[in-house]
């Protein structure tokens, strides 16, 4: 079984390029299973419905989130939709799984895959330098308590390095992958732990490269020199699509391979 998870999307010229490369990206490569993060989809900030539905119409087949989930506040509307009705396209639409009792949504979803095989999908948030929300580690024991399905990947949105390599290590053999988001810098240590989990610390931004993090370089610079607040814009350069493939036993759930992608756009995207 082949997972494709394409790292934090970025605006419009991040979707752009998951618009332009995906349908070749899963052909080319056998890809049963779609998972990305889109949690910075909206402009750079949040992610809408509409977003949402635009992702699953490209054969996104579910989406993770972060620290970001509700900076478009119309996102909680739409996650309500799914309350009772676990066949709604919202149900595949997760944020962390660590957010306090009572937070809108979901942090785990279950399905098939294309090859009609059981599959988990956990999303996870870290504590370093960021907001004290619940242990994801013990978040994550409870949930694997329930999940039934072997193949089981964990989004672990952190900002910290050594919190995701240690959620890495702590979930090896009861997982089959565990895969950072946030940092928006694609990390070259993807490997298979050794009993069995993928790993890789960031798989890095799907979006404008030519940037800091995402946004014109101009705007975050004088944000640094003088201390003064500014708008942030989503740039435009140098666009490429991060991911990372996960080829894994069926049966067992255990990665065999773990394969860093990178590439760039066909042409330039417009803003967002």
């Amino acid at each position: 079984m082949r997972i494709l998870f394409i790292g934090d999307i970025f605006g419009r010229p991040g979707r752009t390029i998951v618009h332009e490369r995906l349908p070749k990206l899963v052909r080319q490569h056998a890809i049963d299973l779609v998972i990305a993060n889109g949690e910075n989809s909206a402009a750079g900030f949040g992610i809408t419905s509409q977003i949402t539905e635009e992702l699953f119409r490209l054969g996104v087949d579910v989406i993770t989130t972060g620290n970001h989930i509700w900076d478009k506040r119309e996102i909680i509307d739409y996650l309500n939709m799914a309350d009772g009705n676990p066949d709604s396209p919202a149900r595949r639409l997760i944020r962390p799984a660590n957010f306090p009792a009572g937070t809108p949504g979901w942090g785990v979803y279950e399905g098939k895959s294309r090859g009609d095989v059981p599959f988990a999908v956990i999303n996870l948030q870290g504590r370093v330098f960021m907001t004290s929300i619940d242990d994801p580690f013990r978040a994550a024991d409870q949930l694997l308590e329930k999940i039934q399905a072997k193949v089981i990947l964990v989004d672990f949105h952190a900002e910290a390095t050594s919190e995701k390599a240690a959620l890495g290590w702590y979930l090896d053999g009861r997982v089959t992958a565990v895969l950072g988001t946030h940092t928006h810098v694609p990390t070259a240590d993807e490997r298979i732990l050794p009993k069995g989990t993928a790993y890789q610390t960031d798989v890095g931004m799907t979006g404008p490269y030519d940037s800091v993090i995402g946004v014109e370089t101009n705007i975050i610079v004088q944000r640094f020199l003088t201390q003064m607040p500014a708008r942030f814009e989503p740039a435009v350069g140098n666009v490429r699509l991060c991911a990372a493939i996960i080829e894994c036993d069926p049966q067992t759930g255990q990665a065999q391979s773990i394969e860093r992608i990178g590439l760039s756009a066909a042409e330039e995207p417009s803003r967002r």
